[in-house]
């Protein structure tokens, strides 16, 4: 694999949080065009992990590079340009309640573009559209859009910057099963038509299976195995095989088989 492969590196991570080590020299590569899941039981780290990505947490020791940069020693300016090449969903959207629709999806490109205000509204509102939400939906407010159409809103707004990279939090939290689905597939829809990378952090088992390549277990403060989910299931690890060896494991893998 060349360096050119390789979208995030993620070496040696300790990471001290709250009196306690959350992470203890972890590991993780994630690989251009593929769309990578983290799982792990509550406290294992995910989101922290997540939030080190993003540059929100910095790490005790190690190193994150993103598209080849050092993270934790990049200049501001180094940063900012770093980040206007990656998208992010957050579990509660975080969609400005005071902001239409088409507003929410245009505000990073007012924010980081030179783009005059028609162009702008264009590529908001065909970014809406990509996000399957009908066109009368664009000058509603986010109290008047259903959970499932504010979880679009947000990835339409993750995806408005056209960037190679989208990260996940919990995309299908809140959300009912048949309306989970259908973002699993608008997901893998986005990833193919755009080339995205993904890394998407979920309890969601169904999800697992549905959308992603790989995926990586953390526990013990480190990534214990990275390997696609029919494998992974498979691994003898006792915390691994307890993750997925319950009810819902068993039915999300059944539904997985049955749909093949």
């Amino acid at each position: 694999m060349t360096s050119s492969d390789i979208v995030i590196e993620i070496k040696d991570v300790d990471t001290y949080l709250g009196g306690e080590w959350v992470h203890k020299g972890l590991n993780l590569t994630v690989k251009r065009g593929e769309v990578l899941g983290i799982v792990g039981s509550s406290g294992s780290g995910k989101t922290t992990l997540l939030r080190e990505m993003l540059c929100l947490t910095k790490p005790h020791s190690g190193s994150i590079k993103v598209f080849g940069h050092e993270l934790t020693t990049a200049s501001p300016k180094t940063l900012l340009e770093i980040q206007k090449r990656w998208g992010v969903l957050f579990q509660s959207n975080a969609l400005f309640s005071s902001l239409n629709l088409l507003q929410n999806v245009m505000f990073p490109l007012h924010e980081h573009t030179k783009l005059d205000p028609k162009s702008m509204k264009d590529l908001a509102i065909l970014k809406i559209m990509m996000a399957g939400l009908p066109p009368e939906s664009v000058f509603k407010y986010p109290a008047e859009l259903s959970g499932g159409m504010q979880k679009r809103a947000g990835l339409a707004r993750a995806i408005v910057m056209d960037p190679e990279l989208i990260f996940l939090d919990e995309p299908s939290s809140g959300l009912d099963p048949e309306t989970a689905a259908g973002f699993d597939e608008l997901i893998l829809n986005l990833q193919k038509t755009m080339g995205l990378t993904i890394v998407m952090v979920t309890h969601d088992l169904d999800s697992l299976w549905t959308v992603t390549n790989r995926v990586a277990f953390l526990a013990e403060g480190s990534v214990l195995c990275v390997d696609s989910m029919p494998e992974l299931i498979k691994n003898p690890n006792p915390l691994i095989h307890a993750f997925f060896s319950g009810p819902r494991g068993r039915a999300a893998e059944g539904s997985y088989q049955h749909d093949k």
